[in-house]
């Protein structure tokens, strides 16, 4: 099917129905070539980073909206506006593949509209940017909500988060040291024509200088290296877990960390990964296998332990709670548009639950690493601050670090900061 009716109807999945970029494109490339797959993945993500700035173009540009019915129209402008805003795709390719996109939906009446919309974008194009950049929200393709609060939890440093959010993440792998070293997988990296250079604050990290299908890299099938950002290497470091330790990964899909906690300690006693969404455990199970890590699988809610644990308490806990995502928007640029203002309190009630129900499963000395992928204090220090008034027998390991800003409770690392994603980290420790 052509490229640009492929992506939009994605897109209108997604804006207009609310599906995840993650469950709607998958099945999407399947209904085209291998050689176009890379573009409609190209449109979509690239669309949904800019699409509060395209949407507010779109605006301008046409007499009325497309009606819901027609979703997937509107976002065949988004997609013909992103492409002569944001790649090197000849002005003529553009759009008129944009336009041949509304026939190949069956609905060969909008291509009229398509082409004028973006034919007038092209003459008018200063004052129509200059027109839409009066609006922050806008000018910085965020909804207001999401500006509003970057603004207020970080005021100096807000136009850097929003910069980040927008630009293209790096293809970021872990190596498997138990497979090799990282200064030996870089080596086979050059050597199979893959520039990459060492991630910063990690021993096990490297970023390519361009991205490629998994398939490309030496030995992936065989677990030498997994996809994993800088800043969720960090876990198992700064968890630390001893030979012959009782591990607990909390909200271990798809198994990232799993893994990692097992690679960075091969002798651990007990490995044991939860996750409560059964339909995630598959993708677990498969790179625990692909990476060679034993682990007890298990799906189970980790805020309600007597559900599923034996009584046994843990040495080391790692709880990487669900969150708002607003740390890795630049990789998944749908949460502009799937999350709300009034998610984050109930996420942070979230939070509060399972930290209050796993506390208990941590032994005397034993350890609990509290992480997210936000960047808001009501998710992270915020969150820490109150667990710790109400718990006497819980004091915070104080993380010594040259990464991230230093929280009154735990640090958090900002989108784009020395190439990683934003992450909060906070270490507890339980009191003997």
């Amino acid at each position: 099917m052509q490229t640009r009716a492929v992506a939009a109807r994605v897109l209108a999945r997604v804006i207009r129905h609310g599906a995840s970029l993650d469950s709607a494109l998958p099945d999407a490339l399947q209904k085209v070539a291998i050689g176009d797959r890379a573009l409609v993945s190209e449109l979509c993500y690239g669309t949904l980073r800019w699409q509060p700035r395209l949407a507010a173009l779109s605006v301008k540009l046409l007499h009325r909206p497309p009606r819901a019915k027609d979703s997937d129209v509107g976002a065949l402008l988004l997609i013909g506006l992103y492409q002569l805003q944001h790649t090197r795709i000849p002005v003529h390719a553009a759009v008129a593949e944009t336009v041949a996109g509304a026939g190949a939906l069956g609905k060969r009446w909008a291509a009229a509209m398509l082409n004028a919309a973006l034919r007038r974008y092209l003459r008018e194009r200063e004052t129509l940017d200059a027109a839409v950049d009066t609006d922050p929200a806008s000018a910085h393709a965020h909804p207001p909500w999401l500006l509003e609060r970057l603004r207020e939890a970080w005021p100096d440093d807000w136009t850097a988060i929003t910069a980040a959010n927008n630009a293209r993440a790096p293809l970021a792998l872990r190596v498997n040291l138990t497979r090799g070293t990282r200064a030996d997988y870089l080596a086979r990296l050059a050597a199979a024509d893959h520039q990459a250079a060492e991630i910063a604050h990690t021993g096990t990290g490297l970023a390519l200088a361009r991205p490629c299908d998994v398939t490309e890299l030496p030995d992936f099938a065989a677990g030498a290296v997994s996809v994993q950002d800088g800043a969720a290497q960090l876990a198992a470091p700064l968890l630390a877990p001893a030979a012959g330790a009782r591990v607990l990964d909390a909200c271990a899909a798809p198994g990232g960390k799993t893994a990692h906690l097992g690679e960075w300690q091969p002798a651990l006693g007990t490995l044991l990964a939860i996750d409560r969404t059964e339909a995630r455990l598959p993708r677990l199970h498969a790179t625990l296998a692909r990476t060679g890590v034993a682990a007890t699988v298990m799906t189970a809610d980790a805020g309600d332990p007597a559900s599923w644990w034996d009584g046994t308490l843990f040495d080391a806990v790692l709880l990487d709670a669900p969150c708002s995502g607003s740390g890795v928007i630049r990789r998944h640029p749908d949460i502009k548009l799937l999350r709300r203002a009034n998610d984050l309190p109930r996420l942070a009630a979230e939070q509060a639950r399972l930290l209050a129900a796993l506390w208990p499963l941590v032994a005397p000395g034993g350890r609990l690493l509290y992480a997210t992928c936000s960047v808001f204090p009501e998710e992270n220090d915020r969150q820490i601050s109150n667990f710790l008034a109400a718990r006497a027998d819980a004091h915070e390991k104080k993380i010594t670090a040259d990464w991230g800003h230093t929280c009154c409770h735990g640090r958090q690392i900002l989108p784009g900061e020395d190439g990683m994603d934003g992450f909060y980290y906070a270490l507890l420790e339980r009191r003997a």
